[in-house]
């Protein structure tokens, strides 16, 4: 397929607005999408985000303006609902129903078949008996093996892991395609991203630069208009500190000027003070947090884990990553007593407080308003070190004072995950277990439970698969392996997804001459064509095998080096003609066995 040049715009957006009811989502909005741009979508829950891809799209008519899309341009999208055919098998839904030899020879295809996990799934599953986070991964790669000018994704990392994420990650940096993503991971919006737009009141701002660039240029415009809103410039702030000062992988590309940053941040205090936070959980916690003794977690007669040692104390801020599956979310519900251990002995402090958010949204009192539902907790609280009465606390969650009367059973998702982080802030426990706090809400609202939880003085426990939040929040991160032990990464992030490439290099099979020989016919094999067929074999068996090695090498540092644009497009290359040279040495092999 010829793809349209860089530059040449491939949708136009003119004076287009969209309003449901009284509501006017978009007003008079113009812009254009250009052929190979990626481009980052964020902005409050609610505020048109879905609606623009959707305008783009065209699926949604607009009530006045114009799209226009460029002759011949292909579109894919992968919307929220992931709309699956009923009854149809994975291998249907994402290849169709052609012969296999017609896909299975494109190596891209084969690419994102294997990156995404569909293999192990099977490809003749009914899409049905799929989870969330299996229907996710199998509408992605219906979208990515389309080869569509332009991939339009509305929250793609929703229900990934963490390795998933960074796969997605570095394939779309490769691809030769224009992107258009809504999402709430401001690692994956840094990784993947080369523009920013922001949809609010009505109107998309647009930014040069992933999120960390973002987070800058709305400081600096903060700070050149001398706006009024002091607390948020102020967040504004402390999210670029944390930026400039993370990860060098973070750091050492962003593409604003880092004379600027330095300037805004230069009287800005560190995050949080490890030492002193530590030193008052422990005076409200005394020694012991949670203890875990030769622990077996179970989900139903399924053994998750087993002869678990665990100790999590006062003032550790743990966060926990593993495979979908793997059993998180078992975890912690045996960690705080919510379900029984299978075996072994779990002990909880005396003076421990737990507050705990579940993925599920069924906590919350939906006959009460907004309002109502803080009052029945608190009607007002010291929160990051502020006396607060209800309605601030509300409006610091993003409850402007006409949505705190709101009855709770008609806020949006969103909304009701900011509901119910609130109260369990409310109930003032000196420890927090979160159960992937990030689903559903916005960038600043994330940013605003961070800042909270700088100051927080307790122990956390986190399971997400937001790489940014872990990494934010949490000074250790430990891991759920295949094996089911809980191991501790030293390294981080970076090291699990390291761990991970190497053992699937390691598990992946190496094709054998004797089993070609062994099944080839046996008045051939007495042949002399036979006889160099078989040292041809080895041959290309040892080419393989050096390409396989070569290949899981890559991986590893593409996983390493997410961020950096530069690298990973070289690596993207490499890998290109690594798996070029790989097919044709597979095809070769396979001529040679018949």
């Amino acid at each position: 397929m010829t793809r349209p040049n860089r530059g040449s715009n491939l949708i136009n957006l003119e004076s287009v607005s969209k309003s449901y009811g009284t509501t006017s989502v978009l007003d008079g909005v113009s812009l254009g999408i250009a052929a190979r741009e990626r481009i980052g979508v964020v902005g409050r829950n609610g505020g048109g985000k879905s609606t623009l891809l959707r305008m783009i799209t065209e699926l949604d008519p607009p009530d006045a303006g114009r799209v226009a899309r460029a002759t011949g341009v292909e579109i894919a999208m992968v919307d929220q609902r992931d709309a699956l055919t009923t009854g149809a098998t994975i291998r249907e839904v994402v290849v169709g129903t052609g012969a296999e030899h017609e896909w299975a020879s494109d190596s891209a295809v084969r690419e994102v078949l294997s990156g995404l996990g569909l293999g192990a799934l099977g490809l003749d599953t009914d899409v049905t008996r799929l989870s969330g986070g299996e229907r996710r991964r199998v509408a992605l790669a219906t979208a990515l093996v389309k080869q569509a000018d332009l991939l339009v994704l509305d929250e793609p990392t929703n229900h990934l892991d963490v390795e998933g994420i960074a796969w997605l990650a570095a394939y779309l940096v490769g691809l030769r395609r224009a992107l258009i993503v809504v999402t709430h991971d401001r690692w994956f919006l840094d990784a993947v991203c080369e523009r920013t737009w922001e949809v609010i009141d009505g109107q998309v701002v647009q930014f040069d630069g992933g999120y960390a660039a973002y987070v800058l240029a709305r400081a600096e415009r903060a700070r050149q208009a001398g706006a009024s809103e002091t607390r948020r410039q102020n967040l504004l702030r402390k999210e670029l500190a944390w930026l400039r000062r993370g990860a060098p992988a973070r750091t050492s590309k962003p593409k604003f000027r880092i004379d600027a940053a330095n300037a805004l941040i230069d009287d800005e205090p560190e995050l949080r003070q490890p030492l002193e936070l530590k030193a008052l959980a422990q005076k409200r916690l005394g020694r012991t947090v949670f203890e875990l003794k030769d622990v077996t977690v179970n989900a139903g007669e399924r053994v998750l884990m087993e002869h678990l040692d665990w100790n999590v104390g006062p003032g550790d801020r743990i966060g926990v990553i593993g495979v979908n599956g793997s059993g998180k979310t078992h975890l912690l519900r045996v960690l705080i007593g919510q379900q029984a251990a299978a075996a072994g002995k779990v002990t909880i402090g005396q003076t421990v407080q737990v507050a705990y958010l579940s993925q599920e949204l069924t906590e919350l009192p939906g006959n009460l308003r907004v309002i109502e539902a803080v009052k029945e907790i608190r009607s007002s609280a010291e929160l990051g070190g502020v006396d607060m009465s209800a309605g601030q606390l509300a409006e610091r969650f993003g409850f402007e004072s006409q949505r705190q009367w709101t009855p709770v059973k008609d806020l949006s998702g969103g909304e009701r995950r900011r509901l119910q982080i609130l109260r369990l802030l409310l109930t003032q426990p000196n420890v927090l277990v979160l159960d992937e706090p990030t689903n559903d809400l916005d960038t600043d609202t994330l940013a605003e439970l961070e800042s909270l939880l700088d100051s927080w003085a307790g122990t956390l426990v986190v399971v997400s698969h937001d790489r940014y939040l872990i990494e934010r929040v949490c000074d250790s991160t430990v891991a759920i392996r295949d094996d089911g032990t809980l191991a501790a990464l030293p390294g981080g992030i970076d090291q699990y997804l390291a761990e991970r490439a190497s053992a699937r290099a390691a598990a992946r099979p190496v094709p054998t001459a004797k089993a070609a020989v062994e099944h080839a016919p046996a008045a051939a094999a007495a042949t002399q064509d036979v006889r160099a067929a078989r040292k041809e074999l080895t041959r290309l068996e040892r080419e393989i095998a050096r390409l396989d090695k070569r290949e899981a090498q890559i991986h590893v540092e593409m996983a390493a080096k997410a961020t950096d644009y530069a690298a990973v497009a070289t690596l993207d290359a490499e890998l290109r003609e690594l798996l070029s040279a790989k097919e044709a040495a597979e095809h070769a092999w396979l001529e040679l066995a018949e």
